[in-house]
């Protein structure tokens, strides 16, 4: 009989960004395995409040041959206890959490718990971050009560395993790199990928990629595009693809200050996962200027496009991706972040560095993940 899995995390309809293309991608690996899979996903993730976008609804047609059942609202405790029934007399041997933001740890722990009682399925969680990294009041209690309902985590990266460690010293636990984003599409060559977007191909483009929030350090890579290094550098623009999570003002401010208007173009709208692959293969460069992080699911769509990349020494950034070999590290400020676009650009080793990448991906499988994933759940007690 086929192992069952239930997987509880933002999916289609959500505009979940990369986590919800990383859950319906695994739940794709699960079934390549030979399992039966559902996802549980939310009628609600945030309140307005907490959500800084402009909608959280996808208007992408749903993933094909994926059971998504939606049932949680993350602020209203009864759809809690639904969720939580139906996945409980569901008998999974499986249930795998994602967790990333304290505030639904009431949500999730409270369904985790449910879930427990039958004394039958393991629970996993995958946690994106266990220490967020923008802080509330209730982070740490709403976290602990999370943690506490589940039997075995995930990370991917050692830094949030060593925060885990802080919370849950005793429970079983594994660090599985980022699979790769392999789902949005083959590579096209550069000209097809600028004519998709209306890019003129005669200039080098940069790419800053995914949802635009403080820590990801935008401002940084501004500064070093205004750097005598990156200024000498002919027909060199950056592309800015990804919606605004906070107020756009400073960073208009910015370009305005820096005279950056001419060598930028901004696509600030929400990116749906069909043109995703014209902004990669449009790139020279991938630069992700974090000033914290724990992961970012960016380095594997990268990777999955043979694109270089620049990322800061910041979280698990840097374990993916080893300097001078895929693309260069540096430290999370506006000159070493210049010096290594002009070092990509002035040295000729693009072509290197990209088919360093064609080797170097292949460690990242989906089907070595999961079955990582049921090593971990083998090892848990019920």
């Amino acid at each position: 009989m086929a192992k069952r899995v239930t997987i509880v995390g933002p999916a289609h309809p959500l505009r979940g960004g990369g986590m919800a293309t990383f859950n319906e991608r695994l739940a794709y690996a699960f079934q390549e395995a030979g399992c039966e899979v559902e996802i549980v996903t939310f009628s609600l993730q945030y309140p307005s409040f907490l959500f800084p976008g402009k909608s959280q609804i996808t208007d992408e047609p749903a993933p094909v041959g994926l059971p998504i059942k939606v049932l949680i609202n993350s602020i209203n405790p009864l759809s809690w206890w639904r969720a939580g029934r139906y996945i409980k007399k569901q008998k999974p041997d499986l249930v795998i959490f994602r967790y990333w933001l304290p505030f639904m740890g009431p949500a999730l722990g409270t369904i985790a718990h449910i879930i427990r009682s039958n004394k039958y399925s393991r629970i996993l969680a995958i946690t994106d971050n266990v220490v967020p990294h923008e802080k509330r009041p209730g982070d740490v209690p709403f976290t602990k009560y999370f943690l506490g309902s589940c039997h075995g985590f995930v990370t991917l990266s050692r830094s949030v395993q060593q925060d885990l460690e802080r919370f849950e010293p005793k429970k079983p636990s594994v660090y599985l790199p980022h699979p790769l984003y392999d789902n949005f599409g083959e590579a096209e060559p550069k000209e097809e990928a600028c004519a998709a977007l209306g890019f003129d191909p005669k200039y080098n483009y940069l790419l800053f990629f995914g949802f635009i929030r403080a820590y990801k350090g935008l401002d940084l890579l501004l500064q070093a595009m205004a750097d005598p290094q990156v200024q000498e550098l002919q027909n060199l623009k950056l592309i800015v693809a990804g919606e605004f999570y906070e107020d756009a003002a400073p960073y208009r401010n910015l370009i305005e200050q820096l005279q950056l208007q001419e060598r930028l173009i901004l696509r600030t709208d929400f990116i749906p996962n069909a043109e995703v692959r014209h902004y990669f293969c449009a790139a020279d460069l991938v630069v992700q200027p974090y000033k914290h992080a724990t992961q970012s699911g960016v380095t594997q769509v990268a990777y999955h496009f043979d694109k270089p990349m620049v990322v800061t020494r910041v979280g698990g950034l840097s374990e993916l991706v080893p300097h001078g070999e895929v693309g260069y590290v540096v430290q999370p400020q506006p000159e070493p972040i210049a010096a290594a676009i002009h070092q990509f650009y002035t040295s000729g080793a693009g072509a290197i560095l990209s088919e360093n990448i064609t080797k170097y991906k292949k460690r990242f499988s989906w089907s070595r993940f999961v079955q990582a994933v049921w090593e971990l759940a083998e090892r848990v007690k019920v």
